[in-house]
């Protein structure tokens, strides 16, 4: 724990030093590269409409990008023999669709060769999924930087789902986010799939008191033991994160307040005054959720830091 706690405060140094470092901008591929957006939107646009994870799987590659030494793109390079990357790393695991940034790389490198970073593509690539799936759209500033460094053990810093609101706050604090952005970057677990390991602890001898987690709404939690029995094998099970699980939407809030949250980390909200209170306003204004929204995770992908123009995204130029 000691060198968790070491090197979460190497990184927070590194990104607080280096936030205002590297100006981003709206415009910054006006006259290099004019068609980004365009270009990106259209590949994401294309590999949703073949797999309908893709767009979940895109943004929770943003976040766990950004979590980790800033949007540097990081988490896209591959491991050698020399170093675990972080792709590998456990909380990694399950990220998927990194071919989708491999295709949109492609198609930047041909219309404008060494320009557009990787760490752009993910941060472009989430708003189109955002917008894809229903939710607003927004201008993302680019100017990003591709890092060098990807390393396995500090995936660790990632916030899990078995944290509780102390911890979450610190960790969101850490990277200069408040309160207000963690409820609402909570929202992105609209979209997407859960596997029973992430909410086993609240269905299964929860204390030594209860098996199940008494805020949990018992017909829920029932029906969450049925698909994910204590002693299960399957490798896949698990659970959509809200019903329109492939929209995005305020579901995720509304059904937090019915007691329907899978994650330790979502119950968590509930538990200060302060969080409560948005997500109750959330759950009562899909506008109001976007707007918090979008306005977080700006804030998040403005966590940069030096680097390079991979002309491949997974291996250091």
């Amino acid at each position: 724990m000691g060198d968790v706690i070491v090197a979460s405060l190497v990184i927070v140094s590194l990104l607080v030093s280096l936030v205002d470092a590297h100006a981003l901008s709206v415009d910054y591929y006006a006259k290099t590269c004019p068609d980004v957006d365009a270009i990106v939107a259209k590949v994401v646009k294309k590999a949703a409409m073949g797999d309908s994870t893709v767009p979940s799987a895109l943004l929770r590659m943003h976040f766990h990008d950004c979590f980790i030494r800033g949007c540097d793109g990081s988490v896209l390079l591959n491991s050698t023999k020399t170093n675990k990357a972080e792709k590998d790393g456990t909380p990694n695991i399950s990220l998927h669709a990194f071919y989708v940034i491999d295709h949109a790389k492609e198609e930047l490198e041909a219309a404008c060769p060494g320009v557009v970073s990787c760490a752009d593509i993910i941060a472009l690539a989430a708003r189109d999924s955002v917008a894809l799936s229903g939710g607003p759209s927004w201008e993302v500033p680019k100017g990003r930087k591709d890092g060098r460094i990807s390393i396995a053990n500090e995936t660790k810093l990632l916030p899990p789902p078995t944290f509780n609101f102390s911890q979450l706050i610190q960790s969101f604090s850490q990277r200069g986010l408040s309160l207000q952005d963690l409820v609402a970057l909570s929202g992105g677990h609209t979209l997407g799939f859960a596997h029973c390991s992430s909410f086993q602890n609240r269905i299964h001898k929860f204390n030594s008191s209860f098996d199940v987690d008494p805020a949990m709404e018992p017909q829920f939690a029932a029906s969450l033991r049925q698909t994910c029995p204590i002693h299960n094998k399957a490798r896949n099970a698990g659970s959509i994160m809200d019903p329109t699980a492939t929209v995005f939407d305020n579901m995720y809030y509304k059904h937090l307040v019915q007691g329907r949250g899978l994650f330790t980390s979502d119950q968590a909200l509930l538990s200060n005054l302060e969080s409560k209170n948005l997500v109750h306003k959330f759950a009562e204004s899909q506008e109001a959720f976007e707007k918090a929204f979008v306005k977080s995770i700006l804030k998040m992908g403005s966590l940069v830091g030096e680097g390079e123009v991979r002309l491949d995204c997974r291996v250091v130029r």
